[in-house]
């Protein structure tokens, strides 16, 4: 940040971390998949000193996308921490899934962060979804710096790049988002690339070289110094601009040469306060070289530019039973509120949570209160339990690294927390906090699944319960219509990870069904019906029979029972058994299968026997009754409607909207949210949008997410009603 020669400081870092929270950063990387974060995360390490070959750690693994998981799909799924040191500054590095299908990863990361660092490709261009990320951070004002990767791609380019990035993220601001370093290239390849060995400090004037694979400094040629001279103007304007110092600007434009130090200074303010966002470039080191292009700069933005985790703003915290409790503040000594950013289990130590400590001090062998409050609705129940401690660790690789304590600002592994759930807060026994929860997507994909054998069947409960307490953006349905068991995930690659992890981790094999959508079924007109039970085999027989009239009610209305019965035709304690029997046979189906609703049945006449007739006889007799109503008339399927509201960019309207409308959708209006997005509401059938959330990130280049929500049920056009009734008869 400084732009200052710097040096690996060691074990010195280590030791001077562990005293305050401003000896700390936590900072979360964000880009679309394939942006090279990862790549980064190793190069940062490298530079770090943290690891002595790109990538690995002292067991010969990789640091970062250690879980086999993410080898076999060549991409990260979940969120990795990689704590380096630079100048006495613990920096803790997260680097995080670019696929859509994790999103609730990346949520988890910025949570646990105090600033951003955004990744983009320089061969790829800005993705819909990171811009989406983008104005997220904007919203709660964190701080954030872009940094330009894959420079030595043949068709990169670092200016046009930048020019991308300052349209896309700089809103009505663009000066906001400037270069603080210049690529410096050298001498053309035979694909006409020129490749990038260096960076050229447009503050200080300084040329930082990796030509030899370690950075080197020294001052620009003749020729190398006009190169900077129009983006250095603009960054110093851009810079004063953001700055507090109203006087400033008038100085620097009336000619006078600002120093470097109050320039920094401002610069450092800015990027702090997230109102100023510098882009810089980084690549990985070539195979034995110490540095990788910019990584040094980078160290120095975060330790320099970034705020501490005294500077940031914690969740606000109540009681578990929700009374308000004072805001908290990073302090080591203050009261103790740690959130679990992620829950993972290893085969060995058992379920590990990472945690970040946002007041107070967490040591081991410590018993803390643990808080889960807010996620009934996807198949976490409400706890609130004491629980010790186990060890505490940094992860390294696969490597957990032990620590005596994790200080306010801090972020560590707990051990053996068997209740805590990711999302959930940790406090003191004596003084139970619960922390605000951060936003979490809605999972709006199904898949129904079943046991794969017997010996699966026994341990499937648990495995799912274990699966949903460590990803928040899972949900798990026990359908009780469809009598299907529903993971509802975030897309295809997410239900692969859930099902293998329930392979690998928890022994539990599954098979995929076709999801069910709850249909109800009515009568389409008026009907009657008799119901007649008689048996006689010895011995007290069964007796009963009833006369039922059935008429169609508006949606919604359920089912009415009326007693007509007059004369005692059917004795006054066998009427309820004539009604349960008619329920029953309604929660069964008439037609194809789906429960009857919306109708009113009149019973209006019977016969009863003194010896054979019963309760059950008039049950059944009941269910015969609404059978035979059902057999001469029109029944009609019914199938839930949702109301659908998309947001997407203005562009991607028109294609969503006519979308929407080749699944039977109507589409009931829209309306502006925000520059350049529009929401757009519809009611859909629920049948049609099983894989909306496939379709829509294809339609709108994955800048598009929507919600659902459940309005009525209506009738379903006959001829897809007689598809579903001739799939029911064949057992489809």
């Amino acid at each position: 940040m400084s732009e200052k020669s710097s040096t690996n400081p060691g074990a010195a870092g280590r030791a001077s971390a562990a005293g305050q929270p401003t000896a700390l950063r936590n900072v979360v990387l964000v880009g679309h998949s394939g942006s090279g974060k990862t790549t980064l995360v190793e190069a940062l390490a490298l530079a770090s000193g943290a690891v002595n070959r790109a990538g690995r750690v002292e067991d010969g693994g990789c640091l970062s996308d250690y879980d086999e998981i993410e080898h076999r799909q060549q991409r990260s799924v979940q969120l990795s921490l990689v704590p380096v040191d630079w100048g006495g500054i613990k920096i803790n590095i997260l680097d995080t899934p670019g696929y859509a299908d994790f999103v609730g990863e990346l949520r988890a990361g910025l949570r646990a962060a105090d600033a951003a660092l955004f990744v983009v490709s320089a061969a790829d261009g800005v993705a819909g979804a990171t811009r989406m990320v983008w104005d997220e951070c904007a919203a709660v004002g964190m701080p954030r710096a872009l940094v330009i990767t894959h420079l030595e791609a043949s068709r990169s380019d670092f200016h046009e790049m930048t020019e991308l990035c300052r349209t896309a993220f700089g809103g009505e601001d663009p000066d906001a988002v400037l270069p603080l370093y210049l690529p410096l290239y050298g001498t053309p390849g035979a694909d006409g690339h020129s490749p990038v060995h260096g960076l050229i400090g447009l503050l200080s004037r300084r040329v930082f070289d990796y030509a030899s694979g370690e950075r080197a400094e020294r001052e620009p040629t003749a020729e190398e110094l006009p190169l900077i001279e129009e983006a250095r103007n603009r960054l110093i304007e851009g810079i004063i601009a953001e700055s507090e110092d109203e006087s400033l600007m008038d100085r620097y434009l009336g000619g006078e040469d600002i120093d470097i130090k109050t320039l920094v200074g401002d610069l450092e303010t800015a990027v702090a306060r997230g109102t100023f966002h510098p882009v810089l470039a980084a690549a990985p080191a070539p195979e034995g070289a110490k540095q990788g292009l910019g990584t040094v700069e980078l160290l120095e933005l975060i330790t320099g530019g970034f705020p501490t985790p005294a500077e940031r703003e914690a969740p606000e915290v109540t009681t578990p039973e929700g009374a308000p409790r004072p805001a908290l503040s990073c302090d080591p000594d203050g009261p103790l509120a740690a959130e679990v950013v992620k829950t993972s289990s290893d085969p060995y130590v058992g379920r590990i949570s990472l945690v970040r400590v946002f007041s107070g001090t967490l040591r081991p062998d410590e018993t803390v209160h643990v808080s889960g409050h807010g996620l009934q609705d996807r198949g976490h129940e409400d706890h609130d339990v004491d629980e010790r401690v186990g060890a505490l660790s940094a992860p390294f690789g696969k490597q957990q690294r032990p620590l005596s304590q994790a200080i306010a600002g801090d972020l560590a592994c707990v051990a053996k927390l068997s209740r805590a759930e990711t999302g959930d807060t940790l406090s003191a026994k004596d003084g139970p906090l619960l922390m605000e929860p951060w936003t979490m997507p809605d999972p709006l994909l199904p898949v129904a699944i079943r046991a794969h054998s017997k010996a699966d069947e026994d341990k499937l409960s648990q495995g799912l319960a274990r699966l949903v307490a460590e990803d928040p953006t899972m949900r798990l349905e026990h359908h009780q219509d469809t009598h299907q068991v529903v993971l509802w995930c975030l897309g295809e690659a997410h239900v692969d990870v859930a099902l293998e992890r329930l392979r690998t981790r928890y022994g539990v094999k599954v098979d995929t069904v076709a999801h069910r959508v709850p249909l109800r079924e009515t009568f389409g007109e008026a009907s009657a019906g008799r119901g007649r039970h008689v048996k006689q085999s010895g011995g007290h027989g069964q007796f009963a029979i009833c006369e039922i009239e059935v008429e169609p009610l508006p949606g919604g209305s359920g089912i009415e029972f009326v007693d007509k019965v007059v004369g005692g035709a059917v004795p006054r304690q066998f009427i309820p058994s004539v009604e349960k029997g008619v329920r029953a046979q309604a929660a069964r189906g008439v037609a194809a299968g789906h429960p009857l609703v919306d109708i009113r049945v009149t019973l209006l006449d019977g016969k009863a026997h003194s010896v054979d007739s019963s309760d059950a006889a008039f049950q059944t007799a009941g269910a015969l009754a609404l059978r035979e109503a059902a057999a001469d008339v029109r029944i009609d399927l019914l199938e839930p409607v949702c109301e659908v509201s998309v947001l997407v960019p203005d562009e991607f309207v028109g294609p969503v909207m006519s979308d929407l409308s080749g699944r039977r959708g109507r589409v009931v209006g829209t309306e502006q949210s925000g520059a350049g997005r529009t929401v757009v509401r519809a009611e859909v059938p629920e049948i049609e949008i099983g894989r909306y959330a496939i379709d829509l990130r294809s339609l709108s280049h994955g800048s598009g997410r929507f919600s659902r929500v459940y309005v009525r049920h209506e009738p379903m056009p006959p001829q897809l009603a007689a598809k579903v009734q001739e799939e029911a008869e064949n057992g489809g």
